[in-house]
């Protein structure tokens, strides 16, 4: 009966996590929100959110590839792939 009951806790804590995963890009857009806010309303430098995903990826990439000095932005965006990038502006364009 322990057993059982053992493998229904666990069955259901699989599920429960499958569950609770954020949704991609989310994680990454934290890193952002310490100095650009979390909505358009909040202070802070530059807002990202609500922004086009295509102009985002693209001042991202500039700052990537070095073309815009040596910054904190550009340290912060060498960090991350191509498909990180692209994951976090979409989530920061959903935002308002």
């Amino acid at each position: 009966m322990w057993a059982a009951i053992g493998i229904l806790l666990a069955a259901n804590s699989v599920c429960v996590a499958e569950t609770a995963v954020s949704p991609p890009g989310r994680l990454l857009a934290s890193n952002c929100a310490q100095c650009h806010g979390t909505t358009e309303a909040a202070p802070g430098f530059d807002k990202l959110t609500g922004k086009s995903a295509q102009k985002l990826l693209k001042e991202l990439q500039k700052y990537q590839s070095g073309s815009e000095g040596d910054s904190i932005m550009t340290r912060h965006a060498m960090g991350y792939t191509e498909q990180q990038l692209r994951e976090l502006v979409q989530w920061l364009s959903q935002q308002r």
